[in-house]
């Protein structure tokens, strides 16, 4: 893939994508002053647009711009008029200029009887699992995908890095994702045509497959002829894997969101 925005492509035939989480973001934290100034100055010759794992309302928490001081109105009204697209639960839920452009229903894809068997089986299995610390909501049931949080979403931020440290040596959503294969894989007891990606600190997602980041590219506009993704997770198993690698995008990898500036100043598509 090459890593090089054309010299002549600044223009709205070009939409640069982000990932949130540690690419514009610190996981789960705020967007900083620097990283918004940048983002809505690119605007002027590109169109910009996220991408997330999460629900609207925390893509949109995550990027309100706290630095402009007191913040008034609705939070996901200003994110989704903010950025050309925005695409939360990996673009189950599309906007594009502020307008609802695409909903898919999870609930209504596999049905509540097979979605319930899915919810026991990890709760079951996590409910084995020692770790240096369980909080709580371990499953959050999105519109078009189920986060699995070992930890509990409830942990702090302490508890989160802690986690994180944890699972880095002991593989423990790698080894729970092993187990949810084997169970609901093809070849496994109970298939449910279902995939995982690993995402962020703490959890993973389980959705249909084809539902990953991809699944944002069908609602691009077609005159768009240069996209450009920006993730911090895109080796294999990372939420970012798939949309990195695809053909239809020119992938870059982050390392955090001030190397995802260092990046963007390097292809010279700067502030106005």
């Amino acid at each position: 893939m090459a890593d090089n925005v054309n010299q002549d492509a600044r223009t709205k035939e070009v939409l640069l994508l982000f990932d949130v989480d540690g690419t514009i973001t610190p996981a789960r934290k705020s967007i900083e002053k620097e990283m918004d100034i940048f983002l809505q100055s690119l605007r002027s010759k590109v169109s910009v647009g996220l991408v997330g794992g999460s629900d609207l309302n925390k893509i949109a928490e995550q990027t309100k711009p706290s630095h402009a001081g007191p913040f008034g109105g609705d939070i996901v009204e200003s994110c989704v008029n903010r950025f050309d697209y925005v695409f939360a639960e990996n673009g189950l839920v599309a906007y594009k200029n502020g307008q609802l452009i695409g909903r898919q229903s999870l609930l209504q894809h596999l049905g509540e009887d097979k979605l319930q068997t899915f919810i026991n089986f990890c709760l079951a299995y996590m409910s084995d699992l020692r770790l240096p610390a369980k909080r709580g909501n371990f499953i959050e049931f999105r519109n078009g995908l189920i986060n699995v949080c070992p930890v509990g979403r409830s942990c702090s931020q302490a508890e989160r890095e802690e986690f994180n440290r944890y699972d880095q040596e002991n593989q423990v959503r790698s080894k729970f994702i092993e187990e949810l294969n084997r169970k609901f894989g093809p070849d496994g007891e109970q298939p449910l045509g279902l995939v995982y990606s690993i995402g962020g600190q703490i959890s993973f997602d389980a959705f249909p497959r084809g539902w990953d980041k991809t699944f944002c590219l069908n609602f691009i506009d077609p005159q768009t002829r240069e996209i450009h993704f920006f993730g911090d997770k895109t080796g294999q198993g990372g939420n970012d894997c798939e949309i990195f690698n695809d053909p239809r995008t020119i992938g870059h990898t982050v390392l955090s969101p001030s190397d995802t500036l260092a990046q963007l100043r390097a292809l010279n598509l700067g502030e106005t």
